[in-house]
This record gives C-alpha cells, sequence and structure tokens, in this order.
C-alpha cells in the first residue's frame, strides 16, 4: 500500500513504564500517523491505561475510549477494524441491511459490541435490529434461527452448527481457533462456525481463514489513510 510500518517488539517482561514511554514518543512524531498495540498483553500490563495512552488521533484501532464514544454515537472517526472489515464485507456482498434482523454471537469490546453499534446505526450497511446473544443467553440457539444475518465471534471452535442457522442467512465468522496441527506442522484453523454443514444452509458465509481477518487488516490501513489525511490536510 506504499505505507512506512515501523515494528516495535518489545520482551513479554517489559515494563509498563517502558511500554508507556515508547507510546509517548510515537504520539509526538510527526513521522507518525497511526499507533496499533497488539493486544492482549501480558497479564502484569494495564491494558486500559495503555489504550488510554494513545493519542485519539492516532488511535487507529479504535479502542480509545474517545473514538469507541463517536462510534456510540454515530460520528466515529476510526472504527474497530474487525467490525468495519464486517460491515464492509455486508455492503460489498450486496446483503440487504436496512431492516435486517441481526443477531451476533459475543460481546467483546473488540468485536461483539462494536459491530452491533455499526449495524444498529443510521447509514449504509446498517439500519438493522440488532440482538446480541452471550454465554448467559438462554437457549441462544432461539436467537440465532431467526437471523437473516448471522455474526458469530464466540470464540469456540464450531460453536454455531447448522440446525442453528435459518435458511439463506448470510453467516460472518470472526472466530479463528486452533485445532490441531496439518500433515506439514501447521497450525489447523477453525472458525466459530461449522463451515462444511452451515454452507449448505446458509446463503453466503465467510471463510476461515481468508474471510474477515483479511478485511480487518484492509481497514487498519483504511483509518491509517484517515489518520494521515486528518494529521497532513
Amino acid at each position: 500500500a506504499g505505507m512506512i510500518s515501523l515494528h516495535h517488539e518489545l520482551p513479554a517482561d517489559v515494563s509498563q513504564a517502558a511500554l508507556l514511554a515508547l507510546i509517548d514518543t510515537l504520539n509526538s512524531d510527526p513521522a507518525v500517523d497511526g499507533i496499533l498495540v497488539q493486544l492482549p498483553l501480558p497479564k502484569h500490563i494495564d491494558e486500559q491505561a495503555v489504550l488510554l495512552r494513545i493519542d485519539p488521533d492516532k488511535d487507529v484501532d479504535g479502542f480509545h475510549p474517545v473514538n469507541v464514544g463517536k462510534l456510540v454515537i454515530g460520528n466515529a472517526s476510526f472504527p474497530p477494524c474487525t467490525p468495519a472489515g464486517i460491515q464492509e464485507i455486508l455492503i460489498r456482498s450486496g446483503t440487504k441491511m436496512d431492516g435486517a434482523d441481526v443477531v451476533v454471537v459475543g460481546r467483546s469490546n473488540i468485536v461483539g459490541k462494536p459491530v452491533a453499534i455499526l449495524l444498529m446505526q443510521k447509514g449504509p450497511g446498517a439500519n438493522a435490529t440488532v440482538t446480541v446473544v452471550h454465554t448467559r443467553t438462554k437457549d441462544v440457539a432461539s436467537h440465532t434461527r431467526r437471523a437473516d444475518v448471522l455474526v458469530v465471534a464466540a470464540g469456540v471452535a464450531n460453536y454455531v452448527t447448522a440446525d442453528m442457522v435459518k435458511p439463506g442467512a448470510v453467516v460472518i465468522d470472526v472466530g479463528v481457533n486452533r485445532i490441531g496441527t496439518t500433515a506439514s506442522g501447521k497450525a489447523k484453523l477453525a472458525g466459530d462456525v461449522d463451515f462444511d454443514a452451515v454452507k449448505e444452509v446458509a446463503s453466503a458465509i465467510t471463510p476461515v481463514p481468508g474471510g474477515v481477518g483479511p478485511m480487518t487488516i484492509t481497514m487498519l490501513l483504511a483509518n491509517t489513510l484517515k489518520a494521515a489525511i486528518l494529521h497532513h490536510p
């Protein structure tokens, strides 16, 4: 894409002070337009303190509370990359979202909550009626079976089975789970949806890998471009 990428790989035992100092340096560097801190962080690091330290105008991951607040009110500068990628898939595939019944499986801050907010907003690829189900939901399948669009970010391999999906539904599988190794020794991956079974029921379904993942990277590039334009009008 022609962007300069600076990679700071810190040891797992890095102190919180050192990590925050690096973020401060990047915040003040006019050559840096976007900052992404790879999550999750080691347990001795306060994740919220780190996210708060990033300049909101360089928060291309969209996790700073200022940017989360903008997302909620429908004025997102940098929407979180995975939810934004999901919405882009729905728009470009021609999926009818206006008035659609959407069910999101999972309530994480990274995917579940923000994608629900994005899809219920006014605008293209949105205007949907959204239900969020999670680990404390009674009878998850009773909700997923009525979804026109099903977004699954449960974090459990093959969690959604064919009998949980409405015939003709559009299924977005966000999960990436390691379920063993291939004959060549590479990690064998599975989504949160039983792909082989559900593809016979759904009208469209994203694969794992190769579905939502590349779109997450694409939206990170898009957010970084927005940040560059903001800093260098």
